[in-house]
């Protein structure tokens, strides 16, 4: 850890905070009894590309009254950290090596830290193999007992045990993914992009972007491994590119991003069944654009409200409004101070949106509308290069 100031490339691209509802509004002058006080600021983790002039993980405080955005600290000697993770209780964090080799083999590496719990300030555990090259997304089972990771060029899935203590052991699951797309440039083999787990921590949901697949396993939360569902997959478009998804509030929706054909689409999810029912695919461009793009990033407001996608090339964030049955509906676009947003995260009560702008070196803040869902610019941009990942701490973390 030095400075009290604390991998993947264009398109080798090679969560997940847990949801908390707004606090109940003030009668009188006094809150609620029960009701805890909303966070005067709350600790943003920053995934990076080290390769794009980063040190490493950055540290920042949100400031809660204004969405000013200010650096803490960076810890060093952390190769391609490119997404980031926390257990449930908010004690270690977790980081993809978002490598194509490591230890003289072809796979990237998952680290673990401990976090202080004052400073929030990160100290190395240890770094085990994601079992597969340019691993890009990770998440932390609901337990705190696994780590899930999808490897980007590996084209799989790997499951990882955490240890007491928080490191991570060798990889107890893997499943490889088959098939390719029609886009040849981008779609030649599997390319694992995003694993999630449901609320009920049953079902982990893949979406491989090479293959135009969502791939559906039953979690084991005992022994960590992954088995493919009664529903195996869902497909996409050929040639959509599946790459991000996020599940509603209340379970039984699921909203996938396409990266390669800019377009959302909306499912029921049948949670015992572990199923997906298209209902709706809207494109997350403006009518008239003909310019490129690449989806991004997807998440819902904590209320369930509103849906934000993410689009780089347009270089916006995109809102919908979710009526009751699922489907979407257009609110705007905004395009301020945007400059390819990789990645972005609603904070947990819902009232900033924070957008990671991985060509501009900048993140950005905006003011989220509870009634309209729309987004207006909120404090400075804040300049860490390469930024990738935003990692909101829950104010009971």
């Amino acid at each position: 850890m030095n400075e009290k100031k604390l991998t993947r490339r264009d398109f080798i691209h090679l969560s997940a905070l847990g949801t908390m509802g707004l606090a109940l509004a003030c009668t009188q002058d006094e809150p609620p009894k029960n009701t805890p006080p909303a966070p005067k600021e709350l600790w943003v983790y920053v995934g990076t590309y080290t390769s794009g002039g980063s040190e490493g993980i950055y540290l920042c405080r949100l400031d809660m009254a204004t969405g000013t955005l200010e650096r803490v600290g960076v810890t060093r000697g952390v190769a391609e950290p490119s997404y980031l993770a926390l257990d449930p209780k908010g004690r270690y964090l977790y980081a993809v090596n978002e490598l194509t080799e490591f230890e003289g083999k072809p796979s990237g590496a998952v680290s673990a830290f401990t976090i202080d719990s004052q400073s929030r300030e990160l100290a190395f555990i240890n770094q085990q193999p994601s079992q597969g090259g340019a691993p890009c997304y990770l998440e932390v089972d609901d337990t705190g007992t696994f780590v899930l990771v999808a490897n980007y060029v590996g084209g799989n899935v790997a499951v990882l045990p955490i240890r007491e203590g928080g490191g991570v052991g060798a990889a107890v699951a893997l499943q490889q993914h088959e098939g390719s797309g029609p886009n040849t440039e981008r779609q030649e083999g599997p390319h694992a992009h995003q694993i999630r787990l449901d609320a009920a921590n049953r079902y982990a949901f893949a979406s491989d972007l090479g293959t135009d697949k969502v791939m559906i396993y039953r979690f084991d939360a005992q022994k960590g491994t992954l088995t493919p569902g009664l529903h195996s997959s869902v497909s996409s478009k050929p040639g959509a590119g599946p790459r991000h998804l996020a599940f509603h509030p209340d379970g039984r929706l699921v909203f996938v991003i396409n990266e390669l054909n800019s377009t959302i689409t909306a499912f029921s999810y049948d949670v015992e069944q572990g199923a997906l029912t298209e209902l709706q695919t809207i494109s997350t461009l403006p009518e008239g654009y003909t310019g490129p793009n690449a989806c991004a990033d997807i998440h819902v407001s904590p209320d369930g409200r509103f849906l934000y996608g993410s689009n780089r090339g347009h270089d916006s964030i995109v809102v919908y409004a979710i009526d009751s049955a699922g489907t979407l509906s257009y609110v705007e676009h905004v395009t301020t101070l945007i400059n390819w947003p990789r990645n972005f995260a609603i904070d947990p009560t819902g009232t900033f949106l924070l957008v990671a702008n991985q060509k501009g070196n900048t993140l950005v803040s905006f003011q989220r509308n509870a009634q309209t869902g729309k987004l207006t610019s909120a404090g400075q941009p804040l300049e860490v290069p390469a930024p990738t990942c935003l990692l909101v701490v829950p104010p009971s973390a």
